[in-house]
């Protein structure tokens, strides 16, 4: 998971950036009232639709660890429908009152980068997490805890896996402490190794793992 914000917030409800005005959105796959803020729905991303809306994230200074900065909307759009036709790497958007508030991405670390870098456990399954920019003077206090741990609920138990890792930039320190305080427990600080193939390029990147269990996030 990648959490480049401070602490960010949902976007302008008002805003449609992210409506594509044409075919209706995928389902949902994870649906969860935040209490105080709303309801979340996690839907799968649909790359010609929410394109534009994930490129004006991804062009942000603050998402440079993302590895799109710098991309046009094309490019992000046939990154995203790339990783469409994959069976271990799923990208979800979270609308939040039907606002796109953040970017879900899981793997299987086995066929991943990661899974060079730390032993892969049977369960296992890899997140990232980008959160939108919160507008100027509407960050909310609690909003980045709340949607991890929805997303943490999808993912361990909705998708029924035993622990989950996540990969923050090893400088982000407040990315780490919020994923510490949801019980992850920190790994090592690992070279994730540069991808060149020819539909997709990740650089290298310093990144510090975090592994959440099962049992700890909802022991019973």
């Amino acid at each position: 998971m990648h959490l480049p914000a401070d602490e960010a917030a949902p976007t302008d409800p008002t805003d449609s950036s992210g409506d594509s005005g044409g075919a209706d959105a995928p389902a949902p796959v994870h649906e969860q009232d935040l209490p105080g803020l709303g309801t979340l729905r996690l839907r799968p991303l649909d790359a010609d639709r929410d394109a534009p809306v994930v490129h004006g994230w991804v062009s942000e200074e603050r998402a440079v660890f993302w590895g799109m900065h710098g991309l046009t909307v094309d490019q992000v759009r046939e990154i995203y429908a790339h990783l469409a036709g994959l069976d271990t790497h799923h990208a979800f958007l979270a609308e939040l009152d039907g606002t796109p508030v953040a970017l879900l991405q899981t793997y299987e670390p086995a066929e991943d980068r990661v899974g060079a870098c730390y032993p892969v456990e049977p369960g296992d399954i890899g997140a990232h997490v980008l959160l939108a920019p919160a507008p100027e003077g509407t960050a909310r206090p609690g909003w980045s805890g709340a949607l991890l741990g929805a997303f943490a609920r999808y993912v361990l138990l909705g998708l029924d896996r035993r622990r989950v890792v996540v990969d923050p930039d090893v400088r982000n320190d407040r990315a780490l402490a919020r994923f510490v305080r949801l019980g992850f427990e920190a790994g090592p600080v690992v070279t994730l190794p540069e991808v060149d193939l020819p539909d997709v390029y990740l650089p290298e990147k310093r990144a510090q793992l975090a592994f959440l269990r099962r049992e700890v996030a909802f022991p019973g």
